[in-house]
């Protein structure tokens, strides 16, 4: 028996008739870009996530670029983020001809440690990036309380966070603004590419609305450059649907990842998930760490594959020893928890319709594994 890292089939089963539906009532209407669909899903975004503004963009990544672009960074500006995260954090920063400043990593939560943070602010400095990495959100307090001593802004990265809470916050509604992604893997997924700005400023929303658009309010009527980035009506249609099982597919994450731990425990090699006080945890993935054990994770993750269960590894490179980001500088030893993580996390099957009997199975190869 083959288990998958993500079964976006056996979702799709359980919702077919609905995303049929969705799909029809689109093509129906033959309004394809912008339409009252892609305004219905802002909105419910929008209420779901606590925010006042939701703005569908074509990718978690553009929701990034947009965010930061809208929020004023410009060439040379600094913006500090974390070196353990897709590359996409980053990216949206050098896009904006901005350079992205690391900062080291929490080794519990692997989020940025806000006790690293301060001393990488400098005069140059607009903005921090906190990922949610994994589901679990960053804590976001003292982060924010830096933001406002040095006048920054707060750009949230959801993409791996839809749904998770802090202190009774959904993520994206604490900072300036929260970038979501609907890639096909995530919590909340499209059948392709999508992404979502939140945000309660509504000079950032008009901002993202226009930059998503050409740059322009009214059509051909241009204020600035800007991108082709808009979210597809198809996939809003499909996401739409999807959103209303959002919080039970995140309850049975939860429940999987309790089981999970359960079956694991007392295996000393191995340190599951951490969730922190006054955090929900949505393991959009289940990451182990292998952390101090002396066991080869190859190994372990070459035992798995031979018996049909997918593993993956968040990531195994940190962006500042990747070579796109070579001419920032940074040498091996420069972010020590971030490069451990990198040796030593593995991602585990994952997914709501992932039944008792296969993360037993999972658990079970994972202790043969080693033995």
């Amino acid at each position: 028996m083959s288990i998958p890292l993500v079964d976006l089939k056996a979702q799709y089963i359980s919702i077919k008739e609905e995303i049929g539906q969705a799909i029809s009532r689109v093509v129906e209407r033959g309004e394809f870009i912008l339409c009252p669909e892609v305004k219905a899903f802002e909105s419910d975004v929008a209420v779901y996530c606590g925010a006042k503004y939701a703005v569908g963009v074509a990718s978690g990544t553009d929701a990034l670029h947009l965010a930061l672009l809208a929020c004023g960074i410009e060439p040379s500006d600094e913006v500090i983020t974390t070196p353990f995260t897709f590359i996409a954090t980053a990216e949206a920063i050098t896009r904006c001809g901005a350079i992205p400043i690391f900062s080291d990593i929490d080794s519990r939560t692997y989020n940025l440690d806000p006790a690293q943070i301060e001393k990488k602010i400098t005069p140059r400095t607009k903005a921090i990036i906190p990922v949610h990495l994994y589901g679990q959100p960053a804590d976001m307090d003292p982060i924010l309380e830096l933001a406002k001593k040095y006048n920054l802004k707060v750009i949230e990265d959801c993409a791996q966070a839809l749904g998770a809470e802090y202190k009774g916050k959904k993520v994206g509604s604490s900072g300036d603004v929260g970038c979501l992604s609907f890639f096909p893997s995530k919590v909340l997924g499209a059948y392709g590419d999508g992404g979502m700005v939140i945000t309660n400023n509504p000079e950032i929303a008009e901002r993202v609305a226009m930059l998503r658009n050409h740059g322009c309010k009214e059509k051909y009527y241009h204020l600035f450059p800007g991108f082709n980035s808009r979210l597809d009506s198809i996939q809003a249609a499909i996401i739409r649907v999807k959103l209303k099982h959002l919080d039970g597919w995140i309850k049975q994450r939860r429940q999987n990842a309790a089981l999970y731990a359960k079956l694991l425990s007392g295996v000393e090699a191995i340190t599951p998930p951490d969730e922190m006080p006054h955090r929900s945890h949505i393991f959009n993935y289940y990451t182990i760490s292998l952390r101090n054990s002396g066991i080869s994770r190859n190994k372990l993750q070459g035992h798995l594959h031979t018996q049909g269960i997918a593993t993956a590894i968040y990531y195994p490179l940190s962006l500042h020893l990747q070579e796109v980001y070579k001419f920032l500088g940074h040498k091996i030893g420069a972010f020590p928890q971030s490069e451990q993580a990198q040796e030593e996390v593995l991602s585990l099957p994952m997914y709501p319709e992932l039944d008792e009997e296969q993360i037993e199975r999972i658990a079970a190869v994972v202790r043969q594994g080693l033995g």
